[in-house]
């Protein structure tokens, strides 16, 4: 053996490149059975530990939502007592364990099979009403909205819309959930509704332009009480109140829920009480709910509840109800190749992602990333997955700076925040997500610390080399924007070139917060910044307000400076 292996090393020793093709050609075999047991559809084990959400720390790079559909396939998770549901539901009968064997995973026609076995299955908490057509101007189901491209199911829509009081839930495309009191649309035949749902594939989410229609069956009455209907304040009655505010109805025995819940069963974002008189509608020029009046002139108690104010004639209490105003929310890619590259820049934790938000509903036009980020394109974002030089989008977010990547943009926003905010911001996305918060170890060891330490001097050197290099510069101050927000976006989108309706920026007003508004519930009791952290960023803040200042522009917010 000993001699084989000496004639052998000889051999090779002479003979490099064949030893070197035997190498590759064995590495190449290796690889290939490694992609064929990832790719050759591993069983789903209901019990598995791996669930497509472990797969998803925000140190992870994004590989592509159609590049992981396409690949490994992570398990389903469940609990062990059968599937979890929410409070809503009336019954509370247990579901039987063996609810997943023997699936099929064929053409639509067996999908369409299987989502009916699944619907007869919860037909105690929500009844399946069937196929309907639906419209991207005129949507079926007109209430809250929200997409997810990666882990839609039909439980998790239902949930939503029956949290927030909605009698209908609809599914579509495979992704996409619209709640709502009324169907207004007719139906379509069952084979329309064929496509799987993306975190779900034994059910069916709808189709193209076609909806899968839940009625939800409330746990009690009270569900439907609309405690959550945001306050806007006092106004004076507008002119033409009949066309400002079409819809009306005399109640005798007045209350803020009864109106509120008069104007959620008539699809208007607005509930607004004038007396005896509730009027619903929308926030438009004639009403733009601009100019506050003082509370007092509004504080006429109501007939049906002692502890509440109804308004008057002519000082209306405006409430904001849960139906989504939808006059703004219609996206698209630009019908043509965008002539000029328009920059979103900011510092990480700035807001970037609230402000394209704004964008997108104001222009109706989606924006675009230098980057990638399979969580926002998940949430909607459908530009975030285009090259950023594709001009498709109408702006492009990005986080750069430095002479030659300020120089590739033709134009730019510059969003600035308050650095002691936005460090918080970004150190929270950086250890718990977009929406979530760096545990409290974090804040303590030395993350923190080191993250000031890194991160600070580029707060500053963000924005001078913006105002250094940037060829024509429009900046915005975050806390401005979220101060004056229709004001600050007629500025931000006339830079776009868009012509933006006055009536959709009202809509945005209503529409602001959108879905990575990270809760103010779990806020630090303690001040995470030193003395020396503090002379630092101060330091700073004086830089960037010189260098504003030297453009003969504002300098920076006064509540920029330590505190």
């Amino acid at each position: 053996m000993a001699k084989l292996l000496l004639k052998l090393q000889r051999y090779f020793r002479r003979k490099p490149v064949r030893f070197f093709t035997l190498l590759a050609l064995y590495l190449a075999a290796g690889s290939l059975v490694f992609l064929h047991s990832g790719f050759s559809g591993e069983p789903r084990v209901p019990g598995s530990p791996r669930s497509p959400a472990a797969a998803e720390g925000p140190g992870l790079p994004y590989l592509g939502v159609m590049q992981l559909s396409r690949g490994f396939k992570a398990a389903a998770t469940m609990p062990a007592g059968g599937r979890r549901h929410g409070p809503w539901f009336k019954s509370t009968s247990k579901e039987p364990s063996d609810r997943g064997k023997s699936r099929d995973n064929g053409g639509p026609r067996s999908r369409a099979l299987r989502g009916r076995s699944g619907r007869e299955k919860e037909e105690d908490r929500a009844r399946y009403i069937g196929c309907y057509e639906d419209n991207t101007r005129q949507r079926t189901l007109r209430g809250m909205s929200f997409f997810d491209y990666k882990k839609m199911t039909v439980f998790r829509c239902q949930d939503n819309c029956a949290e927030r009081g909605y009698l209908y839930a609809g599914l579509e495309f495979g992704a996409e959930c619209y709640c709502g009191h009324k169907i207004q649309a007719s139906n379509a035949s069952e084979s329309e509704c064929n496509m799987e749902c993306k975190g779900e594939r034994s059910n069916t989410c709808g189709g193209i332009n076609r909806l899968s229609i839940y009625r939800l069956e409330l746990a009690q009455e009270s569900a439907r009480r609309y405690g959550s209907a945001i306050f806007r304040g006092c106004f004076r009655r507008p002119e033409n109140v009949s066309i400002a505010l079409p819809a009306s109805q005399l109640m005798l025995n007045m209350s803020v829920d009864k109106c509120v819940d008069f104007c959620t069963e008539k699809e208007f974002p607005l509930a607004v009480l004038a007396g005896t008189t509730c009027r619903c509608g929308f926030p438009s020029t004639l009403f733009p709910l601009h100019e506050r009046e003082d509370e007092q002139l509004c504080a006429h108690k109501c007939a049906a509840e002692e502890f509440e104010s109804c308004g008057s004639a002519e000082f209306l209490l405006v409430y904001q109800t849960q139906v989504q105003d939808n006059r703004c929310m219609d996206r698209r890619f630009l019908p043509s190749r965008a002539k000029q590259l328009v920059a979103l820049a900011s510092f990480p934790g700035a807001g970037n992602t609230w402000a394209r938000h704004l964008i997108e509903l104001a222009t109706g036009f989606y924006t675009g990333s230098y980057y990638f980020d399979g969580s926002l394109y998940n949430k909607g974002f459908k530009g975030e997955r285009d090259h950023w030089r594709s001009g498709r989008t109408i702006c492009i977010k990005t986080h750069e700076s430095g002479q030659k990547e300020i120089e590739s943009f033709d134009s730019a926003i510059l969003l600035i925040r308050n650095p002691y905010k936005a460090l918080m911001a970004e150190f929270n996305r950086k250890y718990g997500g977009h929406i979530g918060f760096a545990a409290h170890a974090h804040w303590k060891g030395k993350e923190w610390p080191e993250f000031v330490a890194n991160y600070a001097p580029w707060w500053a050197t963000h924005t001078l080399d913006w105002l250094r290099y940037g060829k024509k510069v429009l900046v915005v101050h975050f806390e401005d924007l979220k101060r004056d927000l229709f004001v600050q976006l007629q500025r931000m989108v006339a830079l776009l070139g868009v012509t933006a309706c006055e009536d959709r920026l009202l809509c945005v007003e209503g529409q602001k917060d959108g879905n990575f508004k990270r809760s103010g519930l779990r806020k630090l009791e303690y001040d995470p910044y030193t003395p020396e952290m503090r002379k630092a960023i101060g330091g700073y803040i004086r830089a960037v307000d010189a260098a504003l200042k030297l453009r003969n522009l504002s300098g920076v917010p006064e509540d920029y400076y330590p505190r």
